[in-house]
Order: structure tokens, then C-alpha cells, then sequence
């Protein structure tokens, strides 16, 4: 009993002495806590109050806000005509540039018939450099351009390593993913500058929130668009104009296997009209944004994860894309 009694008193004076440092470690805890959580508190709210409050009231008056005129680049496909779609359904005249005047003609049409607007196509290959621009800043010139789009892209047919990339696919990715968004901008600032007013949208990609290996070009290339965005925003908003980098994650097309994961999970990868709805109701609101309510979440998780495990992510992601490719073309 003595020994057991002297343990306890020994404890019970290792104890007192160490109280103090106790006290310290639990406050060098709850820091840490409050450290990380209200950050992620944050974040969630910022997730709600940009992608679900302003869908609860009336549509925002984006002619008055902005201007008559939307150009859409890259405008037959994908999220660049589901957007152009949705700014029509908002009474602004739209203005479509791509290199399939077919198609342009046919978007056309069904955005004249469907809303009852205005529209003009003008037919480039931004993948020919410098020579195009010329014509679209005439066609431009003396409209009231409220809201520039900048779409237009470049992708790799499917993901690979770069050395295995065509050279011809490399200069298409510098000349319609970087030299285009730069040169529509530089063509139709000046006059939403004079106005006071205008809104340009970069659309990016989730690919550059981190290298992406096997997507190494074209992930650069939209890293590009979203620095070159956020800088704009820095330097023209006290001009009255709002520059947006929109970063999307995956959204379907109309060549997404049939079969794919991304087909199977609607909620990951919506589809352009999905995703063009909640991205126009951004505008005005938020400068940095994915668009979209689950390619927020995903971006989230993007940030506070190490890199290490976002490049295994995108290399066991990229290696099922390709597998999925190439056999669709076996």
C-alpha cells in the first residue's frame, strides 16, 4: 500500500507541475482548430450564397448592367453555346465567332427563333494567328459589346504525355487557348472602358488549379487565362468593368462516351445547359468561380489538398480517359 500510495502522490505532483503546459498544448490546439475550420466555414458559405441565393430571386437586367451586345467565342459547342443560349434568354443580342460557319449558322438561327434576338456570326480560325483579328475588330467596331466570352479552346484529343502531343496541337493551344482570350479582350476593352460598364469571362479550366501531368500543355495554357483574368479584375474594376475567370471542372459533351463515368454522375459533370445557368447567375457576383455548385466542392478539396495527391488523382483519372479513348476509337 505504501508504494501504491507514493506512486499516487508522485502522479498527483507530476501533474500540478505539468498543468501549466497542458493548458498551453490545448490552446495551441484549439488555435489550430479555429485555424482550419473557419476557413472551411467560409467556404461553404461563400458556396451557398454565390451558387444557390441569388437562383432565389428575380433574374438580374444584364442589357442595363452591361451593355446590348454579347460576343460568344467558340460558340457551337459545348459550355461557349450553352452560354450564349442563356444570355439570349436574357434579351441580349449575341454575336458568335467560331470556324464552322455551318454550324454558327444553324446556333444562329435557333437563338434568333428560340429568344427573339439579334444575332451575328462572323467565321475564324483562331488557330491562324494574327491575321483573323483584323476582320473581328471591324465587325466590332461602333457596338454596344457589353458582355465579351472568351470559349474558345484548344484540347488535347484525349490525355497524353507531351512528347506524344502532335506539334500542330501545341500551336493551336498557344494560339486559340492564350493569344485569342488576350486579343478579344484587347479588342473590346477600350470601348467597355468609354461605356463605363461591361463584364468580360475568361473560361478557364479546374485543370490549373495545380500541374496536371498528361494534360501538361493545355493545363498551363488555362493557368494562363486565369491569372491573366484575375489581374484585369485588378486593373479595370475601378473602371466599371467586371472581369470573371470562370474554372470549370468536367462538363459533358456531345462526345462524352455514352457509357462514361461522367455520363453516370450528372452531379459531377453536369451538362453545358446545366452548367451555363448557374454560371451566368455568378456574373456580377463572384470574379474567381467554377460556375458551378459540385465543381466548387471539387475545387475545394483542390486547394487544401497536397499536391502529390492531386497528381495522382489527375494521372489515375487521365490514364481511365485515355483507356476510354482509345478504345471507343479501337
Amino acid at each position: 500500500m505504501a508504494a501504491v500510495d507514493s506512486f499516487y502522490l508522485l502522479y498527483r505532483e507530476i501533474a500540478r507541475s505539468c498543468s501549466c503546459y497542458v493548458e498551453a498544448l490545448a490552446l495551441v490546439g484549439a488555435w489550430y482548430t479555429a485555424r482550419k475550420s473557419i476557413p472551411v466555414i467560409c467556404d461553404f458559405y461563400s458556396l451557398v450564397r454565390l451558387h444557390f441565393i441569388p437562383r432565389l430571386g428575380s433574374r438580374p437586367d444584364l442589357i442595363k448592367q452591361y451593355g446590348r451586345w454579347a460576343v460568344i467565342s467558340g460558340a457551337t459547342d459545348g459550355i461557349g453555346k450553352a452560354y450564349a443560349e442563356e444570355l439570349a434568354s436574357h434579351g441580349l443580342n449575341i454575336i458568335l465567332i467560331s470556324q464552322e460557319e455551318e454550324k454558327l449558322q444553324a446556333v444562329a438561327k435557333h437563338i434568333a427563333d428560340t429568344y427573339r434576338v439579334e444575332t451575328l456570326v462572323l467565321v475564324a480560325d483562331f488557330s491562324r494567328g494574327r491575321e483573323i483579328y483584323a476582320p473581328i475588330r471591324e465587325a466590332l467596331r461602333d457596338r454596344d459589346i457589353g458582355i465579351l466570352v472568351n470559349d474558345v479552346g484548344a484540347f488535347y484529343p484525349y490525355p497524353q504525355y507531351f512528347s506524344q502531343v502532335p506539334e500542330d496541337t501545341i500551336w493551336d493551344i498557344v494560339n486559340v487557348n492564350i493569344a485569342a482570350a488576350s486579343l478579344m479582350v484587347h479588342i473590346v476593352l477600350p470601348g467597355m472602358v468609354e461605356r463605363k460598364k461591361g463584364a468580360i469571362v475568361t473560361v478557364s479550366s479546374g485543370s490549373c488549379c495545380k500541374p496536371t501531368p498528361q494534360l501538361a500543355a493545355f493545363s498551363a495554357s488555362k493557368a494562363y487565362l486565369d491569372h491573366f483574368s484575375r489581374a484585369l479584375q485588378y486593373e479595370y474594376a475601378s473602371k466599371g468593368i467586371f472581369v470573371q475567370s470562370l474554372i470549370p471542372f468536367y462538363v459533358t459533351s456531345s462526345v462524352t462516351a455514352p457509357g462514361s463515368f461522367l455520363r453516370r454522375c450528372p452531379w459531377l459533370a453536369p451538362s453545358p445547359r446545366v452548367y451555363a445557368q448557374h454560371a451566368v447567375s455568378t456574373l456580377g457576383i463572384s470574379k474567381r468561380t467554377t460556375g458551378y455548385w459540385s465543381h466548387s466542392i471539387q475545387f475545394l478539396f483542390a486547394q487544401y489538398m497536397p499536391e502529390w495527391l492531386w497528381v495522382w488523382g489527375a494521372n489515375l483519372l487521365n490514364r481511365s480517359l485515355r483507356k476510354e479513348a482509345l478504345s471507343s476509337q479501337a
